[in-house]
């Protein structure tokens, strides 16, 4: 049994939904398992339990997924911390911020350890988590632009919304 499916075995009746849910979003998809695992990597970072990463991380290595999959699941939960807030902030508060330069170093997205397109595809799954209009914007825009469809960038945020109420239940239990 893998470790998502130990973890899936302890949600209680109420969170039904996200337990199927789970199981779906990581069988049933047209991603490359790089694009699947890394994004499911970076969306479990970014929902902040520990079980649920650890899960994913061991069933993605399970699955044969390569270590640069997975350090750029942890680089682009990272970088988007840090993005996601400040893009946030700027596009919400709008006026004068809107013209200044973050200044902020985030040469890995330029340089990913990995494919290009698949890290985009993690930092706009990620974005989603956070909320952050900008970023959702622009990762969306390099991904279809790249050749994803758009069920492939839904499919991601499928990851990421499902991710997050796991990491909610198990927070719960």
């Amino acid at each position: 049994m893998n470790a998502i499916e130990i973890l899936r075995q302890q949600f209680p009746e109420y969170a039904k939904d996200t337990k199927l849910n789970l199981q779906s979003v990581l069988t049933q998809s047209n991603l490359t398992p790089a694009q699947l695992w890394g994004t499911a990597a970076a969306c479990a970072i970014t929902a902040g339990h520990a079980g649920l990463r650890e899960a994913i991380f061991s069933d993605a290595a399970e699955a044969g997924v390569a270590p640069e999959v997975l350090d750029d699941a942890r680089a682009a939960a990272s970088l988007m911390a840090m993005n996601n807030t400040f893009y946030r902030f700027r596009h919400q508060v709008g006026g004068e911020y809107e013209k200044m330069h973050p200044k902020l170093r985030m040469n890995r997205i330029a340089r990913p350890a990995g494919e290009k397109l698949d890290f985009e595809l993690y930092c706009l799954a990620v974005s989603a988590i956070n909320g952050c209009e900008v970023c959702m914007r622009s990762h969306e825009k390099v991904v279809t632009d790249g050749g994803l469809s758009r069920e492939d960038v839904v499919h991601a945020i499928r990851i990421a919304s499902t991710m997050r109420a796991a990491a909610c239940v198990l927070s719960m239990i």
